[in-house]
């Protein structure tokens, strides 16, 4: 006998889980739910007004991401995290994306990938040069093209081992290539900044090309500290500190 499936509760559709994820996240980096804050599921349902079981979901999700700590005596506490912790975020991506390098090199690369990396260039070169000043079109149409090359990067080294490992450091608060892209936007020397780090990912193309992983490795490990010198200068400046989503939950200790 054959029997019609039943359709999700409402509360259990997965439309839901993904709201609530959104929103809890934006209300920790926004600052509404700060560093030390306990929350649990009645709370947050009563805060949203999203049911409890897509909530339940979002909150293992964002503990997986890393922006809650478990409390043992039930609910979640938000984390806040040191300089130490996130430079060694950076530094795992950093080696990460070096190892992705490294075997793509190693491995080759089609001729297709390799044009579609240039691509990525290509478009960040235009937002660069599209207006005298960086504004919020060329700085979106930079940050997209950024994250393209990134992730092209990733697919080229045919190791889906490793593709995995970089999406979940990636998750990492202040962890992502984009993580502080916003302040180097708005350095006095914000453009040639940028420019620099687009002529490393053409050095990273061209080593990639020749087929020199070692080199390829080193590039995009160098890349990297980009993400660091981001952070203390966000760390220095108060005002700049402002405009990187999440950056009240950074402490000294």
């Amino acid at each position: 006998m054959i029997t019609k499936a039943l359709s999700p509760a409402p509360e259990d559709n997965p439309s839901q889980t993904v709201r609530a994820l959104l929103r809890l996240r934006e209300m920790i980096l926004d600052g509404e739910l700060p560093a030390g804050e306990r929350i649990s599921e009645p709370v947050v349902a009563e805060l949203t007004g999203i049911s409890r079981t897509p909530i339940r979901t979002a909150l293992v999700r964002l503990q997986e991401e890393g922006l809650l700590d478990p409390i043992r005596s039930g609910g979640f506490r938000v984390k806040s995290f040191s300089l130490d912790e996130i430079c060694d975020a950076i530094e795992v991506r950093g080696t990460l994306e070096g190892l992705a390098a490294r075997l793509a090199a190693e491995r080759g690369v089609t001729a297709e990938s390799i044009e579609a990396l240039r691509a990525s260039v290509r478009d960040i070169d235009i937002a660069l040069e599209a207006s005298a000043e960086l504004d919020d079109e060329g700085f979106t149409a930079y940050v997209e093209a950024n994250a393209r090359f990134h992730k092209r990067l990733e697919q080229a080294c045919a190791s889906e081992v490793v593709q995995r490992q970089l999406e979940r450091c990636k998750a990492l608060p202040f962890a992502s290539p984009n993580a502080f892209l916003r302040v180097q936007a708005v350095s006095p020397d914000a453009r040639l900044t940028l420019q620099i780090a687009n002529a490393q990912h053409r050095a990273v193309i061209e080593a990639l090309a020749a087929r020199e992983g070692s080199r390829a490795e080193a590039l995009m490990r160098e890349h990297t500290r980009i993400a660091r010198r981001n952070l203390e200068t966000t760390l220095a400046n108060p005002q700049i500190k402002a405009l990187v989503p999440g950056a009240s939950l950074i402490v000294a200790r």
